[in-house]
């Protein structure tokens, strides 16, 4: 086909930086001897389009005329309603000629501006006019911006319901061209994109969400370990307008009604494993037609599919094989994510069983099993997990892969089995029976920099070396389970020196991983010790923005002593903290202002609010969780996990009744403990376990809606610090 595709470099997954040892083979066999690259390197680097057409050079009087309205445009001497005739005259001056004036490089950019600023008639016309080119315009550099602006327009124009019907005559025309060179456009680097936005648009969902697949490997896996909403989710529930469901269904099918060499095709190239990926979530939910058209990526038998049998014995082999291949990997994991039950099903058992952690060794691979893990289905295939990835984790760690680790521990979790086993075989992967455990928390921290080091028997704490994503992560998710298992990891992260744990402080990973420790199980005073090596540096700390949430969880979790101590060296740095962006919340949530002014009146506000604490949890909490002798109300003794948010909730309306002049439990008349009162209050109970702290709208909160500007910055900021996205 048309266009001046040029060649690109093929994406690479993320190898882990310390493994040398399975870098992909370009011909020959892989590192484990049986696997052949040939074949595959011939489909994904031979294709060529099957069809081609010369573009034409346009005249210099057409040339000029664009020039003329562009520069129109730039001047901002036309307003709105004149520049909408303007784009609908110049469009109708594009007639018999879209493909060379949406395929020049200057004239495509004014043409852009031209299909954005006209009405819905010339927008169809135009599309209409250029239908049978479409293919080539989408595959060309220049020609696909326009050709994507001419989508965004028509999604636009579909707020309005009444062009419902002229736009889907209009993509019917579109999609009809586009199937008849699906392979063509899927294939190309330009054609892809466009293609991904026509899925979205006759979906009916927002044309950003077919760009969903664009993130970071470890953005995915906190997503999958639940730290972080999932966001193809979010755009799985979200629909721009009612979506053409018949146009939809005609460009998937047309993708999927192509030869067994087509298919091979698709199954390497980079640019098609976007399309199908997109393709796929939209899918999602619709196991009829996921049904149908997975096991065709896969590379089974029509027949086979008919028949219920999917996955016949002998093609295992050869799926297992291009999962190791990069296009095809990232098109298995979207697989894995949105395949119904009985094909998830018969996808781990026939293919995936006995193949587990050959695939977690391999840099493309090992994310296919992450995916694997993450959707588990069934505890029995938990099981089955832990059997093959269990007695591994040293092997599959010191190869680097530790996200794989990271999802197996996070399944465990999830399904409440083997937890003890995990902690236990992460601890020796990481360090060894003689050694002191103290060496633990340190090495998964700096995985990188510790499997790097030839002589590891002497590796230290390196305070320059790179805090591991992946690493802190994997502890985030350990301090997550009961106490009683993590014991080996507490007394590591305890033994650490204070300089370390300050340093640690300072750093987005490392602050996160303190603060999952503060939120555990284990006690009160375990937490306070790992806070003690932090004294003397608040002040400093809360300057830094991951360094002042590890302050605000610090001041959280500790008794009045060790909170006035916190506030106290808040207070010396008040006017410099002040002038940050996370300073005015922290000053206003942990009451510096009131503190500095009546320091009597502060710490007898505390001891209120801890007194409530107690007195709300003893009637409301569960009778297996006690309070600590020495500590707050948060000193967990029973196997329960603590739920943080309801905490944080229930937290935050004892804080302002506090606020108010009226005792807090006298608001509701608790202390007669009337029946209305107490049916009042178990629901608010129910609310504050189950609740989710970080989404809810409570009424005090309206509260803050007449306070400063950089008030407003900063609960925005710890918004988005709760949902992850910092």
């Amino acid at each position: 086909m048309g266009g001046k595709d040029k060649s690109h470099k093929r994406d690479k997954r993320k190898k882990g930086n310390f493994d040398d040892t399975s870098k992909k083979k370009v011909s020959g066999k892989a590192a484990d001897g049986s696997f052949k690259t040939e074949n595959f390197a011939k489909h994904r680097m031979n294709y060529a389009p099957h069809q081609s057409v010369v573009r034409k050079q346009v005249d210099p009087e057409t040339t000029k005329y664009f020039s003329e309205i562009a520069n129109l445009f730039e001047s901002n001497g036309v307003d709105l309603e004149e520049r909408a005739v303007i784009c609908g005259n110049a469009l109708e001056e594009t007639r018999g000629n879209e493909f060379q004036l949406a395929t020049d490089y200057i004239i495509s950019h004014t043409l852009q501006m031209l299909l954005e600023g006209c009405d819905i008639d010339h927008l169809c016309d135009f599309l209409r006019s250029c239908a049978k080119d479409f293919p080539f315009i989408a595959t060309d550099q220049s020609g696909s911006h326009v050709a994507e602006t001419a989508i965004r327009s028509l999604a636009m124009h579909l707020q309005d319901s009444d062009v419902y019907s002229v736009v889907e005559d209009t993509l019917t025309m579109i999609c009809k061209v586009v199937v008849e060179n699906s392979v063509d456009v899927m294939c190309n680097c330009y054609g892809s994109h466009v293609l991904r936005s026509l899925l979205s648009l006759c979906k009916g969902v927002p044309l950003d969400s077919s760009k969903s697949h664009d993130k970071k490997s470890s953005v995915v896996l906190a997503e999958r370990l639940n730290f972080k909403a999932s966001r193809s989710d979010e755009n799985a529930s979200l629909h721009a307008h009612q979506g053409f469901p018949d146009l939809f269904k005609l460009l998937v099918s047309g993708i999927m009604n192509c030869t067994q060499e087509d298919i091979k095709t698709l199954q390497f190239d980079q640019y098609s494993s976007l399309v199908l990926q997109t393709a796929l979530k939209l899918l999602a939910g619709d196991d009829e037609e996921l049904l149908r058209i997975i096991p065709i990526l896969l590379g089974c038998k029509k027949e086979n599919i008919k028949d219920g049998n999917i996955i016949e014995a002998n093609e295992v082999r050869n799926i297992v094989d291009l999962m190791k291949e990069t296009a095809f990997s990232h098109q298995m994991e979207v697989i894995l994510e949105v395949a119904p039950e009985v094909l998830y099903n018969e996808i781990f058992l026939k293919v995936f069983r006995n193949s587990l952690f050959e695939l977690s060794s391999h840099h493309c691979g090992n994310f296919v099993v992450q995916a694997l893990i993450s959707h588990a289905r069934h505890r029995e295939q938990m099981e089955l997990i832990w059997e093959e990835l269990g007695p591994n984790f040293k092997g599959i760690i010191e190869m680097g892969r530790p996200g794989v680790i990271a999802s197996v521990i996070a399944a465990s979790q999830r399904f409440h089995t083997h937890e003890q086993k995990c902690c236990q075989a992460l601890a020796a992967a990481v360090c060894s029976a003689n050694e002191s455990p103290r060496w633990i928390v340190p090495r998964i921290l700096f995985l990188d920099n510790y499997f790097c080091c030839e002589d590891k028997a002497n590796w230290t704490w390196q305070g320059s070396a790179k805090i591991h994503v992946v690493g802190s992560l994997i502890l985030q998710e350990v301090f997550r389970y009961p106490g009683e298992f993590i014991q080996p990891f507490v007394t590591s992260i305890l033994s650490m020196e204070d300089d370390n744990v300050l340093d640690l402080a300072k750093n987005t990973g490392g602050a996160r991983v303190i603060e999952a420790f503060l939120s555990s199980s284990v006690s009160a005073k375990l937490k306070r010790r790992l806070i003690a090596k932090l004294r003397g540096h608040f002040g400093e700390l809360s300057m830094h923005l991951p360094g002042s949430f590890t302050v605000d969880k610090c001041f959280a979790t500790s008794n009045i002593s060790l909170q006035e101590a916190i506030v106290s060296e808040l207070s010396a740095v008040r006017s410099e903290l002040s002038k940050t962006k996370q300073g005015p919340h922290l000053i206003r949530k942990l009451d510096v202002d009131g503190f500095a002014a009546r320091p009597d009146q502060w710490r007898s506000k505390q001891e209120s609010k801890q007194s409530a604490y107690k007195e709300f949890h003893a009637t409301f909490g569960s009778g297996e969780i006690k309070s600590s002798k020495h500590g707050n109300f948060l000193a967990h003794t029973s196997k329960e996990k603590p739920r943080p948010e309801g905490i944080k909730k229930m937290r935050k309306e004892i804080n302002d009744s506090l606020a108010s002049p009226v005792p807090f439990l006298s608001n509701s008349g608790f202390k007669g403990r009337s029946h209305k009162s107490g049916k009042h209050w178990k629901n608010d109970a129910r609310t504050a376990v189950d609740g989710d702290g970080s989404k809810g709208k409570n009424n005090w909160s309206k509260k803050r809606e007449n306070q400063g500007g950089s008030d407003k910055s900063a609960d925005r900021l710890e918004r988005k610090r709760q949902k992850g996205d910092i």
